[in-house]
């Protein structure tokens, strides 16, 4: 038996935030907490859902204390934020940290205690209440944040999660006209970030028919679009479907999860600081250069999403095109291959490894099982920037 959850309601397409006011009216809202991005705030992209706000009547608390890949400090002080100010609904609009953030304070402004308490890796408490209803807005067609119920945060030396049924969305909107002035790094880095989440979704040991097939949607979607969306950001067809790519497959990894690529991936955020989408970017292709043999049908399957030629050639040959495929891709997009382009050194691999290992929840979900030798080569690959199957 499998199951598939997702937020009460989506909207999804251009337009799709003019019915912001009609959430509002639904909830009976009063008074909001508007959670957001301080650059959007700058660049005068909030104007509008101000207008729409102010039109609703209602009163509006603005904090812009977001910042990426946000700490454990930094999610308690905007919790107590919401805590004081007496709001009944909690509305998040940009990236995945934003989204994130907006998920944890809604639920922990009317819970106990403070992040730490309820962490995934070592928090020893459990929510017990829903919290404060939220709307999600992404900006960038990435994430995936506005489908889960996850929130993520930043520790001394790699990542750990809030997850509970509480923090999925109440209603989620996604409008693609939000990405529209993205530039090309982020686009690059959230696009690579949502392919990641189809890709690990679809090899998933927990993957369902339901989840497969938004997996393979979006791979196809995002994998057509993503370079036009990085270089000509001015084509909205492309942009459009790098939104909708990004929402089926943020839909897919909620429910069938992700697996070794994250697992290694939150160290370097961590540690290093890396951009989450990039962090995964860098990581993609040598986590499968490294298990598509425990995934060979399903990489036989991605290699005819991504229209690779397969005439005369046996799986292993097209799972590993898929392999090269992936890295090509990630090198088109403009963003690096190699560890080494971060400023990390060989002596760093130990460290990474070490953290990585810890990750279990994202490792029991690989296709292969990744001991401290498996992840070791994985990091060392991506350190030198050599794909080994051949």
């Amino acid at each position: 038996m499998n199951q598939f959850i997702s937020p009460k309601k989506i909207y999804h397409g251009e337009g799709a935030i003019d019915r912001l006011d009609k959430i509002i009216k639904d909830l009976n809202a009063k008074k909001v907490f508007l959670l957001t991005d301080p650059v959007l705030q700058e660049l005068g992209h909030l104007d509008y859902i101000l207008e729409k706000l102010k039109k609703s009547q209602v009163s509006i608390e603005i904090c812009t204390d977001v910042v990426p890949e946000p700490s454990l400090h930094i999610g308690n002080k905007i919790i107590e934020k919401v805590r004081n100010s007496g709001v009944d609904l909690v509305v998040g609009i940009g990236g995945g940290s934003a989204l994130d953030l907006a998920k944890a304070a809604a639920v922990l402004a009317e819970n106990q205690e403070i992040v730490e308490d309820y962490l995934n890796l070592t928090g020893k408490k459990q929510l017990e209440k829903r919290g404060l209803p939220k709307v999600l807005i992404p900006t960038t067609a990435g994430t995936g944040a506005e489908v889960t119920d996850i929130a993520v945060f930043s520790l001394e030396d790699t990542k750990d999660i809030l997850t509970h049924e509480f923090l999925l969305a109440d209603y989620a909107i996604v409008d693609p006209a939000f990405t529209y002035t993205l530039p090309p790094r982020v686009t690059a880095a959230s696009g690579v970030d949502a392919l990641t989440h189809a890709i690990e979704a679809y090899t998933s040991i927990n993957a369902t028919p339901l989840t497969d097939a938004l997996a393979i949607e979006a791979m196809e979607k995002i994998a057509k679009n993503i370079r036009t969306a990085v270089w000509n950001g001015g084509d909205k067809k492309a942009r459009e479907e790098m939104s909708i790519g990004s929402l089926l497959a943020g839909l897919s990894f909620f429910n069938a999860g992700v697996a070794g690529v994250h697992a290694l991936a939150y160290p370097l955020g961590g540690l290093f600081k890396i951009p989450h989408g990039e962090s995964n970017a860098v990581l993609l292709p040598y986590v499968y250069d490294h298990i598509w043999p425990a995934c060979m049908k399903k990489m036989v399957r991605i290699g005819n999403v991504l229209h690779l030629p397969t005439d005369g050639k046996s799986e292993r040959d097209i799972a590993i095109d898929v392999v090269k495929h992936i890295q090509n891709l990630i090198q088109d997009v403009g963003l690096p291959t190699s560890l080494s382009k971060y400023n990390i050194e060989a002596k760093d691999i130990e460290r990474l490894v070490e953290n990585g290992i810890e990750q279990k929840r994202l490792l029991s979900r690989s296709p292969k099982i990744l001991n401290k030798g498996d992840i070791r080569e994985i990091y060392q690959s991506a350190y030198e920037g050599k794909l080994t199957s051949n």
